[in-house]
């Protein structure tokens, strides 16, 4: 397995932004270099610890569903690889875990499709029997398969706190009714597409969020991570069952740990115990090869 990388250090290229997991980098005027970290973020707080193999896993998931979909929307790829726009003595900080991607105009809402109730949506169906202002049938459970797949857009948040759900009115002022209904669109056809084959690999995708951006010419193109297991729910179709909290193929292993620490959730978090952390990337690797191979 590859040594695990918390941050890359790149120096042959201007740095411009460290997200919660990519590094990003200019690469001229027009593209950027992405590079999936391994770092993992439980409870909104950055870990010091990070998952080995994660990043790779993250962009050979992205690279896999950006091919399978791109019959549907436009997207951020290109041709160039990444270890040839670094230092030669950089190249292995990028081998396998980077892509270099247009630099596009990204449009500040985070577009989430749900085919399932689980999460902020089942507390919210809990308390107002909707999601989003989408009312929704009496009597889910949690975990409920819904009728349909829905829209259930989310406010971008700063950094170190929770995106916040949205009506799709929110969407609507931030970019106009025909780019939101697009959006819309768009997010539920990839949601149903990518569903309907994880199924019959065993997989249920609960829910998952869809980045979008702009190129110069205003064509909406897929951007960022795609339904990799940070920005999805995959879950075991095997053991799934109504009614419960499934198992889900990412960072259950540390998020359930952590809380059984004596942790208030504010950084520092705990270390975390190798066995975690192997049971983790374990995790990541088998979404991977369930949904690949």
């Amino acid at each position: 397995m590859q040594q695990a990388l918390y941050e890359s250090t790149l120096k042959s290229l201007p740095l411009l932004a460290r997200g919660k997991v990519r590094d990003m980098y200019a690469v001229g005027d027009d593209k950027l270099l992405v590079v999936a970290s391994d770092r993992l973020s439980a409870f909104d707080v950055i870990l010091d610890d990070p998952i080995p193999g994660k990043g790779a896993v993250l962009t050979s998931m992205t690279e896999f569903w950006l091919k399978k979909l791109a019959h549907i929307v436009p997207n951020h790829s290109t041709t160039v690889r990444a270890v040839d726009v670094v230092a030669a003595d950089e190249q292995t900080q990028v081998k396998d875990r980077a892509v270099v991607v247009k630099r596009l105009k990204p449009i500040m809402v985070e577009a989430v499709a749900r085919g399932y109730i689980i999460g902020s949506g089942w507390k919210e169906y809990q308390q107002t029997g909707a999601i989003c202002g989408i009312a929704l049938p009496a009597g889910l459970q949690q975990a409920s398969q819904l009728p349909e797949p829905i829209f259930t857009p989310a406010a971008k948040a700063e950094a170190g706190t929770h995106d916040e759900n949205v009506d799709f009115s929110h969407v609507v002022a931030e970019v106009g009714q025909s780019l939101a209904e697009q959006i819309r669109d768009i997010t539920l056809r990839l949601y149903k597409e990518a569903a309907a084959y994880a199924a019959t690999r065993g997989i249920i995708i609960a829910d998952t969020k869809f980045e979008f951006g702009l190129d110069e010419d205003g064509v909406l193109h897929l951007m960022d991570e795609v339904i990799t297991p940070d920005s999805s729910r995959f879950w075991d179709a095997s053991s799934y069952q109504p009614g419960t909290s499934p198992a889900s193929f990412d960072k259950q292993f540390v998020r359930d740990w952590l809380e059984t620490q004596d942790w208030d959730k504010t950084a520092p978090a705990p270390r975390l115990p190798a066995d975690v952390l192997a049971r983790t990337a374990a995790k990541y690797q088998e979404a991977l090869d369930k949904l690949t191979k």
